[in-house]
């Protein structure tokens, strides 16, 4: 093979090989990939789960004191789990007139520390704070709500002090802050009203879907006392029923723990 032979053939794999580095990537398909449908589970439960979960028998209504043991039973958790309550009801929740709003005080208490911000007039400030307030709406705390700052959970305010908070709506409202005269959170009586929030009254609102969520315990509760504060969560959204609400109105009621199994109760012996 001639010299010049040889330096053609170079020539014309270092083209190739430039040509194939330049060459444009293959195009990706423009298709949209495929959609999990709704409510697919996301992965395989685990064995903790797997093995709570076969203690609930499928399609029973636990009666309250039996589903409270089982609860307390099927917890996972290394910590102390909250006990949730699921409420699904019979209503059209995009209507104003069935909206379902209230409060209930729990008898055994939540067994969460409530943080609770008093909007009252610098004269009661200190009336707040004796009765249980962590915060009070002095002018650093306005300030703060107003870069957003919503470190706590419920807000309770004097009548007066209504034009301030309004003006706070767009951080208060969309975290459910607002204090509201139908919640009790808005009243001349600040100190009660806060002591009842320190003690265990809660606030219950129903959301868009028709259903009420709830933490009403904690695992470590007595079952007596979950039990008493499931009876008194119940009767306050059954008590909660619009007028013109037709047909039945508490669908179903589930309690469990947190990660833990959904129980069904018998709604016909919870008051009882």
């Amino acid at each position: 093979m001639t010299e010049t032979t040889k330096t053609t053939k170079a020539k014309s794999t270092s083209a190739a090989s430039t040509t194939a580095k330049t060459a444009a990537p293959a195009k990706r398909s423009s298709a949209p990939k495929a959609k999990k449908p709704a409510g697919a589970p996301v992965g395989p439960r685990g064995r903790k789960y797997r093995e709570a979960a076969d203690k609930v028998e499928a399609g029973k209504h636990y009666p309250l004191a039996e589903a409270v043991a089982l609860v307390k039973d099927t917890s996972t958790t290394k910590f102390d789990s909250t006990v949730e309550l699921h409420i699904r009801l019979g209503i059209d929740a995009r209507t104003a007139e069935q909206s379902v709003r209230g409060t209930v005080q729990l008898p055994a208490g939540s067994g969460k520390d409530m943080k609770v911000l008093a909007f009252v007039p610098p004269a009661k400030q200190a009336a707040a704070k004796k009765a249980g307030a962590d915060f009070v709406s002095d002018a650093d705390t306005l300030k703060k709500i107003e870069d957003g700052w919503t470190g706590f959970d419920v807000s309770v305010a004097t009548p007066d002090q209504m034009a301030t908070v309004s003006k706070l709506g767009k951080v208060l409202g969309p975290k459910g802050l607002m204090p509201n005269p139908k919640s009790g959170t808005v009243t001349d009586d600040f100190e009660t009203a806060i002591k009842q929030v320190k003690a265990g009254s809660v606030e219950f609102r129903v959301a868009a879907d028709g259903t009420i969520h709830a933490g009403i315990g904690k695992v470590s509760f007595k079952a007596d006392d979950l039990a008493k504060n499931v009876a008194a969560y119940y009767k306050a959204v059954n008590a909660a029923k619009p007028d013109d609400a037709k047909g039945v109105f508490i669908r179903s009621v589930t309690l469990a723990s947190t990660m833990g199994p959904g129980i069904r109760l018998a709604p016909e012996g919870i008051s009882a």
